[in-house]
């Protein structure tokens, strides 16, 4: 094994620990509550027979999640500002 593929295998290892003690980012409660629109969308879709119903309550997953997607960039822009500054 190459000096590189060490250094690889080591700055994995560090990202996988810092990930695992992150704390819950603003994402992971939005993408709970795409599933669960996608869950109501196909209860009313083939449950209730509500097509209409249906289709628009599953157009609010994407719209969750590119909105949560928008926010978590702009944070990201902004803590990297944030560290470009103090320099």
């Amino acid at each position: 094994m190459s000096v590189l593929q060490q250094d690889d295998s080591n700055a994995r290892e560090k990202i996988d620990e810092v990930a695992d003690q992150a704390p819950m980012s603003a994402g992971d409660p939005i993408a709970v509550a795409a599933v669960a629109s996608v869950l109501f969308a196909w209860y009313n879709f083939y449950i209730r027979g509500e097509k209409q119903t249906g289709i628009f309550v599953g157009l609010w997953a994407p719209t969750m999640l590119a909105a949560a997607s928008y926010l978590q960039q702009k944070d990201i822009i902004r803590k990297f500002k944030q560290g470009l500054a103090s320099f």
